[in-house]
């Protein structure tokens, strides 16, 4: 079914694995289409709490665009950004579901803009951030002009894309590009504690929540107040609320399955 990556959906965890380490999980036109493929699986499958999107081996997360693969059938770079990368930014933002990015190695170009629409990013210090466009003459797509600022503010945005330096674990850590930053030998420690979290959290609040916050920034006060609204009269109704509040009369804690 995958030919690009490795998809395993066991025990309410869907794991994501870019597999083109020779090229160090490079975004090729078929890989790109097969991430949004699995991604949209992994939202449509109801045993799927949690979903973890990581790279092969432990030099790449992924090094951004193949450029040695071309731009597929699309006449121009902007066709390939709405018709391929486009749909697989929008299906990990729209998953109503946690997305947890294990950050395995060195992420530049457009593989940056994949992380960084994930929910949650854990790195190994040593890994490193790199918003190479400039060096090839472009500016930063696939997303990166929206979650960058947002993430870090305008200036250090600038400075990121302006000059492609590397962000190394610690600093991406401390100006907000991601949450959690561990030696590359407590990397796996780190994501399997974060998942398990995921994994029994209430699945559907997690959804309510991305969607709200994904209106946040474009929106105004009233607007918000009546998503919320809005939300919490659907969550209200639902068996894992129920759980929760019970769970808290009772003194104990909360069971909660996702639904």
């Amino acid at each position: 079914m995958y030919k690009n990556l490795i998809y395993e959906a066991t025990d309410g965890v869907a794991r994501i694995t870019l597999n083109r380490p020779q090229v160090h999980n490079a975004l090729s036109p078929d890989l790109i289409q097969e991430i949004t493929r699995a991604v949209n699986a992994a939202g449509a499958d109801d045993s799927v709490r949690v979903l973890l999107l990581t790279g092969s081996g432990d030099k790449a997360f992924c090094s951004g665009a193949d450029l040695k693969a071309g731009l597929g059938e699309n006449p121009s770079m902007g066709d390939a950004l709405r018709s391929r990368y486009n749909p697989m930014i929008r299906a990990l933002r729209n998953i109503p579901k946690p997305v947890v990015c294990r950050l395995n190695g060195l992420v530049a170009g457009a593989g940056c803009s994949l992380a960084l629409a994930c929910d949650v990013v854990i790195m190994p210090e040593e890994a490193y951030f790199a918003q190479l466009f400039v060096g090839i003459g472009l500016m930063p797509d696939a997303g990166s002009t929206f979650f960058l600022p947002r993430l870090v503010g305008t200036a250090r945005a600038f400075d990121l894309a302006s000059t492609g330096r590397r962000v190394y674990g610690p600093e991406a850590m401390q100006i907000g590009m991601v949450q959690r930053t561990v030696p590359a030998a407590e990397l796996d420690a780190a994501v399997a504690e974060t998942v398990a979290y995921y994994r029994h959290a209430p699945t559907r609040a997690i959804g309510a929540m991305k969607r709200a916050l994904n209106q946040s920034f474009d929106s105004d006060l009233e607007t918000m107040l009546e998503v919320e609204a809005r939300e919490q009269d659907v969550l209200g109704q639902s068996r894992d609320t129920a759980e929760g509040i019970m769970a808290f009369l009772q003194k104990r804690k909360s069971d909660f399955q996702g639904l």
